[in-house]
């Protein structure tokens, strides 16, 4: 049962899920497998491919420690809602701003929010280079995250305009972890940031380690950053 499935997998990073966050969660699952019939969202759409390679690996956010009572969070690169929404619903006290590129992707994710009774959430339709420099968004956010978005010295210039000093930009990574955040040390530390820790997390069932990239932010990001893409890409930090 996908039901018991979840709340075992929440169960391992200290997550006693209550009914009504499972509902929330089934409703998120039907509405993802229905939507990405008509625009691709992901390609894991079977239950136990969604509980557990989206769900529940989102859920390993929480073994950052760094997200505080009524912290302010933005997904960045959010796609089809992941962390950002699975992490909206464990934690309802967080304030939530999910950005992403697509607008139909952001019809999707308002679609969610609606239906599983989500309140407090912001779904914004912009680049992310365009986000860190609007100044309704640069540096308003206690965490910003983002998921399988871009290799860690692409990806921190586009999260860490978002940070406040002294927030966290928690990087939700696969095995390659330690490798990315060695190759990004300079580019974390450019921006104003600071490597707090890597943070190994499992997913159940499944051999493959998955890596937090845990990264404090001490000084404000320099306004020349973010760059736009094409420099981004070709000469990265």
């Amino acid at each position: 049962m996908i039901e018991n499935m979840l709340k075992e997998g929440a169960a391992i990073y200290g997550v006693d899920l209550t009914d009504e966050q499972v509902k929330q969660f089934m409703t998120y699952k039907n509405l993802l497998q229905e939507w990405n019939e008509k625009i691709n969202l992901t390609a894991i759409t079977d239950d136990e491919g969604v509980i557990k390679k989206h769900f529940i690996d989102s859920i390993a956010i929480l073994k950052s420690n760094v997200i505080e009572e009524g912290a302010t969070v933005i997904d960045v690169g959010t796609g089809a809602g992941f962390p950002g929404i699975p992490l909206k619903i464990i934690r309802p006290d967080i304030k939530l701003t999910l950005l992403d590129s697509l607008n139909k992707r952001i019809k999707f994710l308002e679609t969610v929010c609606n239906e599983a009774g989500l309140e407090g959430v912001k779904c914004v339709h912009m680049r992310a280079e365009d986000g860190g420099r609007d100044k309704t968004l640069r540096e308003k956010y206690d965490i910003a995250t983002a998921r399988a978005v871009a290799n860690m010295r692409v990806l921190s210039e586009y999260c860490m305009p978002f940070v406040k000093v002294g927030g966290h930009f928690v990087a939700l990574k696969g095995p390659s972890g330690y490798d990315e955040l060695n190759d990004a040390r300079n580019a974390v530390g450019t921006l104003g940031g600071k490597c707090r820790e890597i943070i190994e997390t499992t997913i159940p069932g499944e051999d493959i380690k998955h890596n937090l990239i845990v990264v404090e932010k001490h000084k404000s990001t320099e306004a020349r950053f973010p760059r736009v893409p094409k420099q981004i890409d070709k000469k990265p930090l």
